[in-house]
């Protein structure tokens, strides 16, 4: 499996406060960041997934609607998060 607890428990405790801090919008952001990586090199093999591909634009949306959050209510923290994730934006 390609994301395990131990694995979870790293990008929150990289990005969050804790390694218990799943509610942040950095560690959302980190976690939907990393499986958003993880689908596209799936879907570079196997371009007819349908189901993948969707599950990524979702997944995509959901990451623009947290930067977007961010950015508003703080912006030296998601200018912060840009840097560590290395997003163009």
């Amino acid at each position: 499996m390609y994301l395990d607890q131990s694995k979870k428990k790293e990008i929150f405790e990289k990005y969050g406060k804790s390694n218990t801090d799943t509610g942040s919008v950095e560690s959302q952001v980190a976690l939907f960041s990393y499986r958003i990586s993880h689908l596209t090199e799936h879907l570079k093999s196997n371009h007819k997934d349908y189901t993948t591909a969707r599950s990524l634009t979702k997944l995509v949306g959901k990451r623009r609607a947290l930067l977007s959050y961010l950015k508003d209510r703080d912006i030296e923290r998601y200018r912060a998060l840009i840097k560590a994730l290395g997003l163009r934006k």
